[in-house]
Order: structure tokens, then C-alpha cells, then sequence
């Protein structure tokens, strides 16, 4: 069964808010056996909804439309579907009552165009809204399964799970096998070289599948099987993973869909190690990744944001003859990543203290181009590492990649 799922609503293509319903849809589908292979968003016009319906009727088994149920007059979802299908509106007495209920209940009087909510499609299943008033609906017709949905993710959400779902596998599903997906994380290595490494596997692929993602400072790959019950699928998807991570052990940090920072809490929080953090162009970005993870007080002592030289000074005790004056390296250097990294462990009286320091832009700083970075990893009893790093785009990305980086080389050293 293939679908498509048509997002209406003209400030989706405004930019005005973010089409998350797209993405629940097909997790949820996919969970279901059926593949999504479009997706559509249309804004608040009745000739293009129609056009988009037919469109889609024409390349899909099952259309999923959420958005534009609402009261007033640009909500045409319904009105569209029903002149498609060449059928006619009605209200549903039951969908009526609960709008009546809802506002009866407030002391406020309805007006007239609230009875849009309740309208449904002749011949069709209306679909009890239990977080709202828009009534959905599921309809069959010429072997085609059409489901109508409220556009809010806490309305839109609870309809499919209690309401579309069991709709569809009832009237829509047959033989359609599950399918079950695996998440690799890897770290330390960009998109093209991955896919490089796994060229001849993602080329021979037919089941499992082998899809790669990218997002700043990290690449994920997905592997996905159909298979009749979840064991015969961890089989297939466990020998996959198994190859891809014997060609990139350095790389790959886990094998379900989390950060490497949720890896390196639990790593530390597991042995008992503790960790303290030193930044300065990154401004306590490090910090916030890490403490944004349930149990990271077990592990995590504190940092300090050391943004300037004289803070630097003060808190860290780097000393002068580094920052400042004739021949000294300055703030952004190897040696005062180090100094920053040895110094907040020692205060903390962690086992680790990372540091950061470096130039994110947009103007240069001690003369020194933008993305120029130096990271530290102290550890109680080791030798200090320092790594240059010469990154680019715009600020924020250059932050995200210096701390991505430097979680990275932690990991490294804990996974050793």
C-alpha cells in the first residue's frame, strides 16, 4: 500500500509554522507497512485542494489530508474531498452535540459557522475528536482509502492513533507486513565519506534497506526490513549492523536514535566518572547539550563560560603571559585550550575538563580567522589533548560543530 499525505493550510507555505504532522504520519505508517512516498502541502484554496486530492488519488493507495476542518470559511478540506468524490455534506448529530456541549459549558454563544465542524462526507466514518470539536472522517471509495484528520499535532495525534489507525487496518490492510527500522549514529565523519565506506552495501540493497541522513556535526543511517513478527526482523537488522559497524568502529556511537551526548552521560554516569567544562566561544553550549540529559547530575560537576580574557584570568587562573601581550599566543591557542581544560578539571576535581575556545564569527578575533578552534580533554592522570580545528559556515553552525567535535573526542578516549 503506498500513501500520501496532503498538508493543507496556506501558513504551512507561509513559513508560519512547522509541518510535524508530516513527519508523525509516516513513522506511524511505516510502523503500519505502508510506505509514504509523497508528501504535499497546499494552502487554503479550493481549486488547488482538488487539484492536489486528484493528484494524489492518481499515484497513492491512501490519502491522509490533515488541516483545514476548522469553522470558518477557508477551511475546505472536506468540501473539497466531497466534490472529488462527487458526494455531499451533512452534519453528524453526535459531532454537533459535543460543539453545542463545548461552548454550552463556557456560557458562550455559538455562532452558525461553527457547525462546519461537524460536517462530514456522505457515505463516510466520522472520526470522534476527544482533544477538540473538528469532527474527522475515514472514507472508502474506487479502491481508494481517504482519511481526513484536524490540522493541531494534541488533536491530530489522538484521532489517528485511537480513531484512523484502527480504521485502516480494518478496511485498508491486509497483507501488508510491518516494517522495523534500526538508527546508527556515527560521529567524527561527514555524510559523503560514510556513504563512501558503505557504497557497495547501499547499492546491493534490497532488504534490508540502507538510508543515510545528515544534520550538523553528526550522520545517521537507517536500516529498515519488512518482516511478519519484530524477531524475524531484529535477525536481518542486527546482521546489517553488524557489517557497518566492523567498517566504521571509530564512527559508529550507537545503535539507536539518540545523541552522543546521551551516550557519554550514561558511559560516565555507568563508572562512576565526573565531568567539568571550560568555554568560551562556544558560551555554555557544551554545557547545555549535556545537562539537557535526564541523569546528567550524576556526572556532570559544572562549567564555567569564560568568554573573555579577563574571565579567563580570574576563575581559570590562565596565566597573562598567554593571553595578552608581545609574543603571547592569545586566547585562541593550543595552549590555552590546555591551560582551560587542566585548570576547570582541577577546580571541579573531576575525572574529565574539556574546554573550548576559538573564533565563531562573523568578524575575526587576535587576528585570527573565523572558525579557527581549539578544544582540550583533561583527564585525572593522563595527558592533556588538544585538537585544532578549522570549521566552517556561519556562527551558529561552527558552535554546534565545535561541540559535536569535541563530544566526539571524548567518546573516543571513553570508548577505547
Amino acid at each position: 500500500m503506498k500513501a500520501e499525505i496532503i498538508a493543507v493550510g496556506t501558513e504551512l507555505l507561509l513559513g508560519q509554522i512547522v509541518n510535524t504532522n508530516a513527519q508523525y504520519l509516516s513513522q506511524e505508517l511505516a510502523g503500519m507497512g505502508i510506505d509514504v512516498y509523497f508528501q504535499t502541502v497546499v494552502g487554503d484554496n479550493m481549486e488547488r485542494l482538488r487539484h492536489a486530492i486528484e493528484h494524489a488519488a492518481q499515484r497513492a493507495d491512501i490519502l491522509l489530508l490533515t488541516g483545514g476542518i476548522g469553522p470558518t470559511q477557508d477551511d475546505l478540506t472536506k468540501d473539497a474531498l466531497a466534490a472529488v468524490l462527487g458526494r455531499s455534506l451533512h452534519i453528524d448529530q453526535q459531532a454537533m452535540d459535543q460543539v453545542e456541549k463545548f461552548f454550552a459549558g463556557r456560557g458562550v454563544v455559538m455562532t452558525e459557522n461553527n457547525r462546519r465542524q461537524a460536517l462530514v462526507i456522505d457515505g463516510s466514518t466520522p472520526l470522534p475528536n476527544e482533544t477538540g470539536l473538528a469532527v474527522g472522517i475515514a472514507i472508502a471509495q474506487n479502491d481508494r482509502f481517504y482519511i481526513v484528520l484536524p490540522g493541531p499535532p494534541k488533536e491530530m495525534k489522538p484521532m489517528f492513533e485511537a480513531q484512523a489507525k484502527p480504521w485502516l487496518q480494518l478496511h485498508a490492510l491486509t497483507n501488508e507486513l510491518p516494517i522495523y527500522s534500526k538508527m546508527l549514529k556515527f560521529a567524527g565523519i561527514g555524510e559523503s565519506l560514510l556513504e563512501d565506506k558503505l557504497l557497495d552495501l547501499i547499492q546491493a540493497q534490497n532488504d534490508p534497506t540502507i538510508a543515510p541522513y545528515a544534520k550538523e556535526g553528526e550522520v545517521s543511517v537507517r536500516i529498515s526490513t519488512k518482516a511478519k513478527s519484530e524477531s524475524e526482523a531484529m535477525r536481518k537488522l542486527d546482521a546489517l549492523e553488524e557489517q557497518i559497524q566492523k567498517r566504521l568502529p571509530q564512527n559508529m556511537y550507537a545503535s539507536t536514535d539518540v545523541p552522543i551526548e546521551k551516550v557519554i552521560v550514561d558511559m560516565m554516569a555507568s563508572r562512576g566518572l565526573t565531568l567539568s567544562a571550560a568555554e568560551s566561544c562556544t558560551g555554555g553550549l557544551l554545557m547545555e547539550s549535556i545537562t539537557a540529559i535526564p541523569g546528567s547530575s550524576s556526572m556532570f560537576l559544572g562549567g564555567i563560560v569564560c568568554y573573555s580574557n579577563q574571565m579567563k584570568e580570574k576563575l581559570l587562573h590562565v596565566p597573562h603571559a598567554l593571553l595578552e601581550g608581545e609574543g603571547a599566543p592569545g586566547a585562541v591557542s593550543h595552549e590555552v585550550a590546555e591551560v582551560l581544560a587542566e585548570h576547570v578539571r582541577m577546580i571541579a576535581d573531576s575525572d574529565f575538563g574539556l574546554s573550548v575556545t576559538g573564533v565563531a564569527g562573523p568578524a575575526h578575533s587576535e587576528r585570527k580567522p573565523v572558525g579557527l578552534v581549539y578544544i582540550g580533554i583533561a583527564e585525572r592522570g593522563k595527558q592533556t589533548e588538544v585538537f585544532e580545528l578549522r570549521l566552517s559556515g556561519n556562527r551558529d553552525a561552527i558552535r554546534i560543530r565545535t561541540v559535536k567535535t569535541l563530544l566526539y573526542r571524548l567518546w573516543q578516549r571513553l570508548a577505547a
